[in-house]
């Protein structure tokens, strides 16, 4: 029996609330690895890992078989209740992580996360003004949409008193230049904090970042800007706090993404990975922090806090990311799709920028290659192509300034599917600029050797 396409759109817009964002028209009823199945049995690749949150692609075996035994055994405990399971997470945790960092416990989103993070970050220095970036997405609830500035910040009144915005590093279009005509981020970091100084009143408490701002456009601050920073943060005495929800364990060829830069931050939120698309979320930091924090008078209790049904899956994520090697094969699967990307850049004048690391990458789309203005049309029919053609990829327009293919595909993606993936997107592209493509034609086969429809 065919699926009632209207019938099931009648049902959605009748009984499920619009909360702002639009729905893409696809209807997905089976989630395996990296394909999505819709209702009329098509397959897609899903290169946004959900909400960039399935780490190892969707439904993966063993997480399901973990699922399965945490529910029938043991999923909910009052939080005032300590089992076996979170300590053993929280152990594990400890093991990949770079010391100082040795002390976790366990929450559900990344929102609650960075909540968790930025009161812990107040009480342990008894200061309260957030410092981060002005492209950041930190999440939906007060505190943590209070230091965000992406998305999401109008409209809902006052938000949380001080916060304070620092520009974020964007070598395509920055203003800031050396006289070569390269990026001169020194200069930016050092205005940046100029302007924070002279907004604080004296009680900055922590700098809060995404190693790679992905919402924000997929904005990685260059080699050695990190290591400014933490030394700027210590000046002030502030706390560093790394909000690793899309770039954690593994998937920008670190197992964390901070670590590139040879820094370790005073408290790191984790989400989205860590669950492999389960609500799951952590906060760590060192013992010196837990104890400042204590003595601040920190309280941090939820209903889910520390359950082991959510410590069971993390814990299981981190088996299967060490004994895979896992964060070797996202780094040389990011090289092979950034090289891929690159060509099509070649190709294609409305791609303006390819950036990010391993597979966390941006694709930024152009209207004009003088001015760089943002291809807010062109970026729609080529997401539109690409979903029809078998490809499910979040682009849209992020910090108001850009228009950003965002790639961040399961970390367990073959070359293959890597292949697969630039395929369709070549396609895409052949089919928006008919007249650049090789042939003036969508080809059955691209420069990436392989044809869609013989594998999929």
């Amino acid at each position: 029996m065919a699926f009632d396409t209207a019938a099931f759109w009648l049902r959605t817009n009748k009984f499920l609330m619009n909360t702002g964002i639009p729905f893409m028209p696809t209807i997905i009823k089976k989630a395996k690895g990296i394909r999505l199945y819709d209702v009329n049995d098509k397959i897609l690749f899903d290169c946004s890992s959900g909400q960039m949150s399935s780490l190892l692609g969707h439904s993966h075996p063993e997480i399901v078989e973990v699922v399965k035994k945490s529910v029938s055994e043991l999923d909910h405990l009052s939080s005032l209740m300590v089992s076996e399971p979170v300590v053993d997470f929280a152990e594990k945790l400890a093991q990949i992580l770079p010391a100082p960092l040795e002390k976790s416990f366990l929450l559900n989103t990344g929102s609650e996360s960075v909540e968790a993070a930025i009161k812990m970050a107040k009480c342990a220095t008894g200061k309260f003004e957030i410092v981060a970036f002005s492209a950041a997405y930190h999440g939906m609830t007060q505190g943590a949409v209070s230091a965000t500035y992406s998305h999401g910040r109008k409209w809902a009144g006052p938000l949380m008193p001080g916060q304070i915005a620092f520009p974020f590093p964007n070598s395509y279009r920055s203003r800031f230049r050396k006289p070569d005509g390269s990026y001169d981020w020194e200069a930016e970091l050092e205005m940046g904090w100029a302007l924070v100084d002279s907004q604080s009143v004296g009680s900055l408490a922590a700098f809060i970042f995404e190693p790679i701002m992905s919402a924000g456009g997929i904005f990685e601050p260059p080699e050695g800007y990190m290591k400014r920073m933490s030394i700027e943060c210590k000046k002030r005495g502030m706390l560093l706090i790394a909000d690793e929800a899309q770039t954690g364990l593994g998937r920008c060829g670190d197992m964390f993404a901070f670590q590139r830069d040879g820094i370790v931050p005073d408290i790191l939120a984790l989400s989205k990975t860590i669950g492999c698309g389960l609500p799951v979320a952590s906060v760590s930091t060192s013992a010196d922090i837990e104890k400042l924090a204590l003595k601040g008078g920190y309280l941090w209790v939820t209903t889910h806090y520390n359950d082991p049904l959510a410590a069971a899956i993390a814990s299981k994520v981190i088996d299967i990311v060490v004994r895979d090697n896992l964060v070797a094969h996202a780094a040389a699967r990011g090289r092979q799709l950034r090289e891929g990307l690159q060509r099509l850049q070649d190709k294609y004048w409305c791609i303006g920028d390819i950036r990010g690391r391993g597979l966390l990458l941006g694709m930024e789309i152009i209207s004009d290659p003088v001015t760089r203005a943002p291809g807010f049309d062109i970026g729609k029919a080529l997401s539109g192509k690409a979903l029809e053609l078998g490809l499910a990829c979040q682009c849209g327009a992020s910090s108001g300034t850009c228009v950003v293919f965002r790639m961040a595909p399961p970390i367990t993606i073959s070359a293959k599917e890597i292949n697969q993936t630039l395929n369709i997107l070549e396609q895409s592209f052949a089919f928006v600029f008919p007249a650049e493509s090789q042939s003036g034609i969508v080809a059955a086969v691209s420069p990436f050797g392989i044809s869609v429809e013989a594998h999929l």
